[in-house]
């Protein structure tokens, strides 16, 4: 009896892991009743963590949303969905590898990434700024010139910078922060005179700080990104039921309330606004719902 019990759990393990590896997500959460999560924890108001193993945000609650759905689309009265804080340098890797099902965070849907990974649906569209201390005389990128410039591994933002046509000519020193409240402490502490980021990471960071007053967001707006939730490539089933539950919170107004409620009120742990109102391109997005990389994007 122990002999066929354990090939059956040989074979109930082989066949989870063909399920994760041939991309059918859905078989792989209906048999286990679990799903993985990737989540931020500094990433603005789209993905942050309270502590304690609490994750919040914008993109957070939306991601329990479209889980929420998947469980009434595949008839489970329950769905065990399990937090899984990622980075920007760990988060296409554990997708990929099927650490992570769906990944709801700050990720700009890229060419070069979806060559990787799959994107579903544009959920807010990023402009890349420059935030500094008020009292430092930097309002543009020509001022950056000399100054220590901060950013977060993993993301492109300072090769944004580089390669913007104002950025000829300057020469600055590029700091690394390991992740977006690392690069504001570099900010923060003088260890840089610029952050380089996505605009709501910055301003959501300048309000969760000790004296919000003392930051501001300066200079060009670098680059245009659609931010999207992830998830692996080649698995159209799972996609379209992503996506069905994005256009469903689009069309009966939710999504529009869950962007005010962490946007535009205020929210923990400082119950502090970061007062960013829904931008054109962002409304856009939800208007025609698609999963353009930023390259289309580019102005031509």
């Amino acid at each position: 009896m122990k002999k066929h019990l354990l090939a059956w759990a040989v074979t109930a393990l082989a066949a989870s892991s063909a399920l994760a590896q041939t991309g059918d997500t859905l078989a792989k959460i209906k048999a286990s009743g679990s799903v993985s999560l990737g989540v931020r924890e500094s990433s603005g108001g789209l993905g942050f963590t309270l502590g304690g193993g609490k994750y919040v945000g914008f993109h957070t609650e939306m991601g329990e949303i479209i889980l929420s759905d998947i469980r009434k689309q595949l008839g489970l009265t329950s769905l065990e969905v399990k937090y899984q804080p990622v980075t920007s340098q760990n988060r296409i890797p554990l997708v990929q590898n099927g650490t992570v099902d769906l990944e709801c965070g700050s990720t700009t849907n890229n060419a070069t990434r979806q060559k990787d990974v799959a994107f579903a649906m544009t959920t807010y569209v990023e402009e890349v700024r420059i935030a500094v201390k008020a009292s430092s005389g930097i309002n543009a990128i020509k001022d950056l010139n000399g100054k220590s410039v901060a950013t977060t591994t993993g993301t492109t933002s300072v090769q944004t910078l580089r390669k913007n046509e104002r950025a000829g000519g300057i020469d600055f020193k590029e700091v690394m922060g390991k992740d977006h409240a690392d690069s504001f402490l570099l900010l923060e502490s003088g260890r840089a005179d610029a952050f380089v980021m996505d605009g709501q990471i910055l301003a959501g960071n300048i309000s969760k700080s000790k004296n919000p007053a003392d930051y501001k967001i300066v200079g060009e707006v670098l680059s245009v990104e659609p931010i999207a939730c992830m998830l692996r490539k080649d698995d159209p089933a799972f996609k379209k039921a992503v996506d069905d539950s994005i256009k469903r919170q689009i069309a009966d107004g939710s999504l529009a309330k869950l962007y005010d409620k962490w946007f535009m009120q205020p929210i923990p742990p400082a119950n502090v606004k970061i007062g960013l109102p829904i931008s054109d391109a962002t409304k856009a997005a939800w208007a025609s719902p698609n999963d353009k990389p930023m390259e289309d994007y580019v102005k031509k």
